[in-house]
């Protein structure tokens, strides 16, 4: 984790030299954020909405450990086991408790970003169980050896091409000749393939988009289908969710769920909306016998107490990253752990400490996009800086950078020597790219300028420009 988060330049690079990953990527401007802007113009009432889930947010935070002990009373009065864990290496331990106690041999799982965060698979593994991921997405990084690449598209990094090669390489028991042409030929196979592992689970893991104080359920919110077999056929049900996925009421949830599939999808509501409550009952047709919660810190509750509250207010819609220029362009393996984009800039250095993750706040244009659609209002470049300014008092920017930005401070303060100096350097770029109009090649932009042109300046600066105008303007 903390290698992989050091190595976010390295990994930019290598992302922005990836042809193949490029061409993925290009879908997300005519994809999700062309779907969330007609769903936004739809609803009239969308921005007082973000207002209201922000406020509910906000309570729950402010009287977070009344709403989890009234959730944990309600959830056990339903048949429900409560487990608190204040650790990654505590829940993993819960989990395998649990799936030893049934006796599994095999586990399916609907996504969770929880269990990617404290390494759930893995764990599993190592002891002798199968992991089956039931999400299409996240089966085929999965199958690939990867880690998701995206908060609700976990292969959105993939094309239709890959897919079709990692199911024949796969999928040996099928005919060879079998058409794969089609999207839907893809889904078909991916069906029938998990439609086995369904039938035959002892455990179901499934993550929560919510936990309901009042009435103990877990919701999860997804399109395929894959959560409700999963929580429904094997004989346990376990449910992964972090403290901060509690709100107060059903009336909460509902308020939120109007904010979360159109900020997400675009969709109005996602295909399935699931409550759950306890195990089965003697009257009901299905449903597991065990009915387990895994309630995860891992370092939330001591951001309780700071400014990085608001963050916790996210309820993973991924439209920050939809729309942040530079996930766009580098996608969301480069970012090194499960949190990619914006929200993964501000929540990873809040979870793992920030010198080992000190790239990502700084990966930003800071054009303020993420939170301008973000839904629940967290101001995220806020939060970066935040973290920018944790990592300079450390001591972890390096010596080039902490010497420029001296200088910068020491000719910041000295506003005419600044005018002069920018209006010296205005004019000599102007002159000098003059005749293409941009520079391909610049000392001290190389990393810019290596894989898109810089606009030569027009040879006036703002402050010119602003003068002139005022100078023009009538008395």
């Amino acid at each position: 984790m903390k290698s992989a988060t050091e190595s976010f330049k390295e990994n930019a690079r290598a992302a922005l030299d990836d042809a193949q990953l490029q061409r993925a990527l290009a879908g997300l401007p005519t994809g999700l954020v062309a779907n969330r802007a007609a769903a936004r113009a739809r609803l009239p009432e969308f921005e007082d909405l973000r207002d209201v889930g922000r406020d509910i947010k906000d309570h729950t935070l402010a009287h977070l450990d009344l709403y989890l002990e009234l959730y944990e009373r309600n959830a056990t009065a339903a048949g429900a086991r409560v487990h608190w864990a204040a650790t990654a290496a505590e829940a993993r331990e819960i989990i395998l408790r649990i799936c030893r106690d049934a006796g599994a041999k095999l586990v399916t799982k609907g996504k969770s970003m929880i269990s990617e965060e404290i390494g759930l698979n893995a764990d599993l593994q190592a002891a002798g169980i199968e992991v089956v991921e039931t999400d299409l997405g996240e089966y085929l990084v999965q199958i690939r050896g990867e880690t998701p690449s995206h908060i609700i598209a976990p292969a959105i990094h993939l094309t239709q091409d890959q897919v079709e090669a990692d199911f024949r390489r796969l999928h040996t028991e099928l005919p060879k000749e079998r058409v794969l042409s089609e999207p839907s030929q893809l889904v078909g196979e991916a069906r029938q393939i998990l439609r086995e592992k369904f039938l035959a689970a002892d455990v179901g893991i499934t993550g929560a988009n919510f936990l309901v104080a009042e009435t103990g359920s877990s919701v999860i919110v997804t399109n395929e289908g894959n959560g409700d077999l999963t929580q429904s056929l094997a004989r346990v049900h376990v449910v992964v969710a972090s403290i901060e996925k509690v709100v107060p009421t059903r009336e909460d949830v509902s308020t939120i769920l109007r904010l979360l599939a159109r900020s997400a999808t675009g969709q109005e509501l996602s295909t399935y909306t699931t409550f759950s409550t306890g195990p089965r009952r003697p009257e009901d047709p299905d449903g597991p016998a065990a009915y387990h919660v895994v309630i995860l810190d891992n370092g939330r509750s001591e951001m309780l107490g700071t400014a990085f509250r608001e963050v916790l207010r996210c309820i993973r819609c991924g439209a920050c990253m939809n729309h942040c220029p530079v996930y766009g362009a580098i996608g969301g393996h480069a970012y090194g752990w499960v949190y990619p984009g914006p929200i993964g800039s501000v929540l990873t250095p809040s979870l793992i400490g920030v010198r080992s993750a000190a790239d990502l706040p700084n990966a930003s244009t800071f054009c303020g996009r993420c939170e301008e659609v973000c839904p629940m209002k967290i101001p995220l470049p806020k939060l970066m800086r935040h973290h920018r300014e944790a990592d300079f008092e450390l001591g972890g920017s390096s010596r080039g950078y902490r010497i420029g930005l001296k200088l910068w401070a020491w000719l910041a303060r000295r506003p005419r020597l600044y005018h002069v100096a920018a209006r010296m350097a205005v004019a000599l770029l102007g002159a000098l790219g003059r005749r293409r109009g941009a520079f391909r090649s610049l000392p001290l932009a190389g990393g810019w300028t290596r894989h898109r042109d810089l606009p030569a300046p027009q040879g006036r600066t703002f402050q010119q420009l602003w003068a002139e105008r005022k100078a023009g303007a009538p008395r």
